[in-house]
């Protein structure tokens, strides 16, 4: 099993790490697929809690948050919104993937819901699987992974050195 996890600090940090180095992979023609966090979106909300997501390959955006009102402190995360997005990850070509992109290992997947299916069928046709997990989640990352994950240090060079390695041992 080939899966990196990225943590780093700094609020939007590993969202702003991943969507970079996914950018760079598609430039360079990689063939990618899951989700990365749209980081030309601007937050409606003071908390930032406000989140908008990239389809990889193809670019689709997905609002993945709902207005709740002004003062609301509930998880403004759209359950039907996270699940068009793993729809659309998984209707597509996975097996023509040379890695799988993950923004964030959060609470859906620390359930055994949102995008667990699709990395287990991207570890299942041998696919690197990079994902973004929050301290928060982070204990249910390593159980879900088992020991398995290893930890980049949160910057570009490493992400992409990994990312490299993996893709051409995949070729």
């Amino acid at each position: 099993m080939k899966i990196a996890v990225v943590s780093a600090a700094g609020k939007g940090e590993t969202d702003r790490l991943l969507a970079e180095t996914a950018q760079t992979l598609l430039d360079n023609g990689i063939s990618l697929a899951g989700i990365v966090k749209e980081m030309r979106h601007t937050s409606q909300f003071e908390n930032g809690c406000d989140m908008k997501v990239r389809v990889l390959p193809d670019g689709n955006i997905i609002q993945i948050t709902q207005d709740l009102g002004a003062g609301s402190d509930a998880c403004r995360l759209d359950p039907s919104a996270i699940a068009e997005a793993v729809a659309q990850v998984e209707s597509s070509d996975l097996a023509q993937a040379q890695l799988f992109i993950l923004n964030k290992f959060g609470p859906e997947e620390a359930a055994g819901h949102g995008f667990v299916s699709a990395i287990g069928k991207a570890v299942d046709l041998g696919i690197p699987v990079l994902v973004g997990v929050s301290p928060a989640s982070r204990a249910e990352f390593d159980r879900f992974a088992d020991g398995l994950a290893v930890e980049l240090p949160a910057n570009v060079c490493s992400i992409r050195t990994w990312c490299q390695r993996e893709i051409a041992v995949q070729v």
